[in-house]
């Protein structure tokens, strides 16, 4: 059904209004949120799609129904073009979550209307240079107005900043990390298909890599965390990780510059951001989180378990890197993905059997000191090791949408209190302290340890 209202009928306004749910992924979302719509326990009641094509809009609701006959969900036509039609969709939700990718190509309309109308706003954005600027335009406008907008609500990045907050909350003190390394296995029993978006973000971001580094240098200085020891090693190009069996390359994402922008509020913020409306006894709660949240040096690394596999990743990397910085090159890339991606990414996505065959684990090394009193400036080596697994479905059409939902399920319910009432963060600074990691636990994204061992003298590298 199109959900437009006349001029003179009263302004429905949904609980959730997808926007490109139409797309690879947000179909995925929808089809995720469906299991949502109406629950007794869920507090999201009303649920609307967005986008440019009400037909592809309604195969899309199709589709995520099936084999149920497709719910009487309305469907809203806005156009990321079309700025009045985003400002009108705005004012009819509660929240927006935003499919709608590149972002750096189309998601500033987005954010603009949300942060005008004073609606929440959550994505699954990995692209640094987004979230960035995001950030510096907006933040203070939408503080002023109310509206939350959180990027990166998707496997970028908050399996990294959940995980790694795991990790560190392993470290009882007077114990304390250094470094935590994270290494992630993508795995499926046929091929592994990636999220056509991801490449495109990844060529076009190699393009304005140089425009970001100018653009930083533009920004006030960032708060730096209190990490004790001396910072880590370089290291190797490639590395074998025995502990966990994978041979690692050190993986440019945005994962580990959302991360650090977590830490740098936490540290101007050392009890995490105030809710909106919290109780006492809610503030205390964040408190005695986040105290127990300890800054460490972060790191990712894309892993296989052959050394062939390693040589592989790298070879996409170079042709990316290489081809990406010429127009011509990126042309190339971006009109035969599979060809220069070795058949990781193709234009059609993925078949609904790769999808349900795939899986990810993301391993966090840490290494610390088991007690940082004794420690001396500069020349102690970690003595500690605590290993921590996060593991959970398919990337990019399964995780991510489960993170998603659930971020949105804690925006709609009575935690938002405990939220700020606006401005433009990370997810972990958000959402650390809420019951997300218990959610996704419930919604098959697993947290585990590992392993918790002293380290021998010749091994605390």
């Amino acid at each position: 059904m199109e959900g437009e209202e006349g001029q003179n009928s009263p302004m429905i306004v949904y609980d959730i209004i997808i926007l490109g749910a139409s797309g690879f992924t947000g179909k995925y979302v929808v089809r995720e949120a469906l299991k949502f719509l109406g629950s007794p326990s869920s507090p999201l009641k009303t649920l609307a799609l967005a986008g440019r094509n009400p037909s592809k809009l309604a195969q899309a609701l199709e589709w995520a129904s099936h084999p149920n006959t497709p719910p009487g969900i309305p469907i809203l036509t806005a156009d990321t073009t079309d700025p009045p039609s985003l400002r009108r969709l705005c004012s009819q939700a509660r929240l927006v979550l935003n499919c709608v990718g590149p972002f750096r190509l189309y998601g500033e309309p987005v954010v603009a209307a949300c942060v005008e109308s004073g609606c929440d706003y959550l994505d699954i954005c990995g692209e640094p240079e987004f979230m960035e600027r995001m950030e510096a335009a907006y933040h203070d406008k939408a503080a002023e107005n109310g509206s939350l907008v959180v990027s990166a609500c998707g496997f970028d990045s908050v399996p990294a900043e959940l995980g790694l907050m795991f990790n560190s909350r392993q470290w009882v003190s007077p114990a304390a990390p250094n470094r935590v390394e994270a290494y992630l296995s993508l795995e499926s029993e046929k091929s592994v298909v990636g999220n056509i978006g991801t490449y495109e973000s990844a060529v076009l971001g190699v393009a304005s890599a140089g425009e970001l580094q100018e653009f930083r240098r533009s920004r006030p200085r960032r708060a730096r965390p209190v990490i004790p020891g001396p910072p880590p090693p370089k290291g190797a190009t490639i590395e074998h990780q025995k502990k966990v069996g994978v041979w690692a390359v050190k993986l440019p994402s945005a994962d580990s510059i959302v991360v650090r922008r977590t830490l740098s509020i936490l540290t101007e913020n050392p009890h995490g951001l105030a809710g909106v409306n919290e109780s006492d006894e809610q503030i205390a709660k964040r408190e005695a989180f986040w105290s127990s949240v300890k800054p460490a040096h972060f790191g990712v690394k894309i892993s296989s378990k052959s050394l062939l596999g390693i040589f592989r990743i790298m070879t996409v990397g170079i042709f990316i890197g290489v081809f990406g910085k010429t127009a011509i090159g990126r042309w190339l890339l971006l009109k035969f993905p599979s060809v220069f991606s070795l058949g990781w990414f193709r234009k059609k996505g993925p078949s609904e059997d790769e999808v349900r065959s795939a899986s990810f684990k993301m391993w966090f090394v840490g290494h610390g000191f088991s007690d940082c009193r004794v420690l001396t400036e500069g020349n102690k080596k970690a003595d500690y090791e605590i290993i921590t697994r996060v593991m959970g479905p398919e990337i990019g059409y399964l995780t991510t949408p489960i993170i998603l939902l659930q971020c949105g399920l804690i925006v709609l319910s009575q935690q938002r209190d405990n939220l700020p009432k606006g401005g433009v963060f990370p997810p972990g600074i958000v959402f650390g302290h809420t019951d997300l990691q218990q959610r996704l636990q419930e919604n098959g994204i697993s947290f585990d340890i590992v392993s918790n061992i002293a380290l021998p003298p010749e091994s605390s590298n």
